[in-house]
């Protein structure tokens, strides 16, 4: 069965998760995708936002930081 989504943004948490680095290389990458779309600082990150920037693919990211 497809799972729904619980929500759409991602966290520095959910970041460490997938790749393995430590929490403050996960906000600095957050950093670094808000900067690049041109958001504000506090802003929000979508899943797809971040699949794109990094290259992952949706379903396997959702597959990590969906429990």
């Amino acid at each position: 069965m497809n799972q729904i989504p619980k929500r759409v943004c991602v966290y520095p948490k959910d970041i460490q998760r997938i790749t393995g680095k430590s929490y403050r290389q996960s906000t600095r990458i957050l950093n670094e995708i808000r900067k690049s779309l041109r958001k504000p600082k506090n802003s929000l990150v979508s899943i797809e936002e971040f699949c794109e920037y990094t290259g992952l693919k949706y379903e396997h990211v959702i597959e990590v930081i969906i429990d």
